[in-house]
């Protein structure tokens, strides 16, 4: 499954169906979202049941806001549609596989 770049209009269609999809809330000057960025792409390669969704808060506020977004990154699990676990900061691939896996 390809990484896709969800905004605050296609939120609700990328986000909030079945399944589990792990979003991304990052922004293009920040260190840490860049460094997480291949880890999303190897879990992606991986897990290939997890859909992967990324949100530019700068460009999309309104799902940042809606999900309690302070911090980036910060990446929220979401089950069926309700957001399930969220992790802030940078996180190793195994990190976050463990945070994706116990939602499957």
């Amino acid at each position: 499954m390809a990484i896709v770049n969800v905004t605050d209009q296609s939120f609700q269609n990328e986000v909030e169906g079945s399944g589990t999809v792990l979003v991304d809330f990052w922004a293009p000057w920040c260190g840490p979202c860049k460094m997480i960025a291949p880890v999303l792409e190897e879990l992606d390669k991986e897990l290939g049941n997890l859909k992967i969704a990324k949100v530019n808060v700068d460009d999309n506020p309104e799902a940042a806001s809606r999900f309690g977004v302070m911090s980036i990154p910060t990446l929220i699990v979401f089950k069926d549609g309700q957001p399930v676990d969220k992790v802030v900061g940078f996180q190793s691939k195994e990190a976050l596989k463990n945070v994706v896996t116990k939602h499957q």
